[in-house]
């Protein structure tokens, strides 16, 4: 059964007006605890059974927003995870006579998850796998395809539930940990409307229109204006949830912005929207070089945009990006990325800020992903500080490009790149006497041969600091 929770606000309002005084206060707080219900959305932690030993178990949880299903996106890892919910499936069974009737019928499966799939735009987590439990209308083995929905309980069983694995249902049951953004880029004639979340950047609306020139005695650029500034005025009413949105950026080059505003403010009194009027000073303008998606870097670059989102994940995020790229300019020996720099500082102990997108995390190779989650652990036993970033947020796309994982030092570092070496070297030295014991008739070519092994190994060194930079 699904509630109107308007209609029961309205039914229990007029309830207690009727009622005999002593049972107000039982239906108060009745009426109290279905409010809190509708405003307290996020992933709901129904059962959680994890061994204490080898970490193994499983979780049980409800997503009751988008950004949950991108949680639930990156808690899934293929081969080894079984992903449990109930769905409909459509039956065909055959009688005695050869007729056939078909009927939906609810399902609960058990796959062993081969593929995940996320769509940025949809909002849809789609689980591929075989059955694994038999049932009365799937045989074991049968492959088949689940799609994640909004209150749909589902249960991941893992053999192992790592640090980060946890980390992630911690944020993801805690709203209050991922406050949300609106942002408003625009040039003449293009907008993109995007929700910036703790987790996810999505474009909610684009907004294209064509503005011809001004031209003496036309007005007909004026209306044009008139009717992209509308376009983006039904997108805001359409899109923003002002209950949830805490600031909207409206970023542009010039005095787009103004413009916009201005409109925005007189259409909403002459209309009577309440919805714009009591949230005006939620609006804040800044600059952007343009209306495409990829300028929403130089409005969250901003730091005076910045401090009016203190609160915000993407804030704090993006402050620490931004002390990164600033470092490497100011006090390079400070700041490293790339993972074999960012493990040999932490061997050093050297690490304060630790910079990772949570992509590395879904590797499907066992191996690259546990050396990741060990740095992560590392970093934070040492008295680090870890921000995830998410690939599909305009932050997590920066470090993307700079291989994915960063750190800021606590102090220089300038001979990382020399102690490196000098460990390649020891090694290569230890290989070559070995191989003087091995075989004495070697003996003269191995300066020889010792050299072209260093100049292989300076070689590879360049082509792993190539490949890091994403080269």
């Amino acid at each position: 059964i699904i509630f109107d929770f308007t209609t029961i606000h309205t039914v229990i309002s007029v309830v207690i007006s009727k009622i005999k005084y002593n049972v107000i206060p039982v239906i108060v707080q009745v009426h109290n605890n279905i409010l809190n219900r509708v405003l307290i959305n996020n992933m709901k932690l129904l059962n959680k059974n994890i061994s204490s030993k080898d970490g193994s178990g499983t979780i049980k949880l409800c997503p009751d927003t988008p950004d949950d299903l991108w949680h639930a996106y990156n808690l899934l890892q293929p081969p080894n995870d079984l992903f449990s919910c109930t769905t409909l499936r459509k039956v065909v069974q055959t009688s005695s006579t050869g007729s056939t009737t078909s009927q939906k019928v609810h399902i609960h499966l058990t796959l062993r998850v081969t593929k995940v799939d996320f769509d940025p735009d949809s909002l849809q987590v789609r689980i591929s796998g075989p059955n694994v439990k038999e049932s009365k209308h799937v045989k074991m083995g049968a492959h088949h395809t689940i799609t994640l929905e909004l209150g749909r309980n589902f249960t991941i069983e893992k053999e192992c539930w790592d640090q980060i694995f946890l980390d992630r249902i911690e944020e993801a049951c805690h709203p209050e940990l991922a406050a949300e953004v609106a942002a408003i880029v625009m040039q003449p004639g293009l907008a993109h409307l995007c929700l910036v979340t703790g987790s996810i950047t999505v474009t909610k609306a684009r907004i294209d229109v064509s503005i011809p020139k001004k031209r003496t005695g036309s007005n007909n650029h004026v209306k044009a204006m008139e009717r992209f500034y509308e376009g983006i005025y039904q997108a805001v009413l359409n899109h923003v949830d002002f209950d949830h949105v805490k600031c909207v950026l409206c970023g542009s080059s010039g005095y787009v912005k103004d413009d916009f505003y201005k409109y925005l403010c007189e259409q909403s009194v002459r209309r009577g929207d309440r919805k714009l009027i009591e949230n005006k000073q939620k609006f804040v303008l800044c600059k952007a070089s343009s209306g495409h998606k990829h300028a929403l870097e130089e409005v969250f670059s901003d730091e005076s945009i910045m401090a009016k989102m203190t609160e915000t994940k993407i804030a704090k995020e993006m402050g620490a990006l931004t002390r990164f790229m600033r470092m490497i300019d100011t006090d390079p020996d400070k700041a490293y990325y790339g993972y074999n720099h960012v493990q040999k500082a932490n061997e050093e102990l050297a690490i304060d800020t630790l910079l990772v997108t949570d992509e590395l995390f879904r590797s499907s190779d066992i191996v690259t992903r546990k050396k990741y989650v060990q740095l992560v652990e590392s970093v934070r036993e040492h008295g680090g500080t870890v921000y995830v970033f998410s690939a599909l947020h305009v932050t997590g796309v920066q470090l993307g490009q700079l291989s994915g994982v960063a750190a800021i030092l606590r102090y220089p570092l300038p001979d990382l790149d020399q102690l490196e070496l000098d460990a390649a070297e020891a090694a290569m030295h230890e290989e070559g006497e070995d191989h003087y014991h091995d075989d004495d008739d070697e003996i003269g070519g191995s300066d020889e041969d010792g050299e072209k092994d260093l100049e292989q190994e300076m070689y590879e060194r360049v082509m792993e600091d190539v490949a890091d930079m994403g080269l």
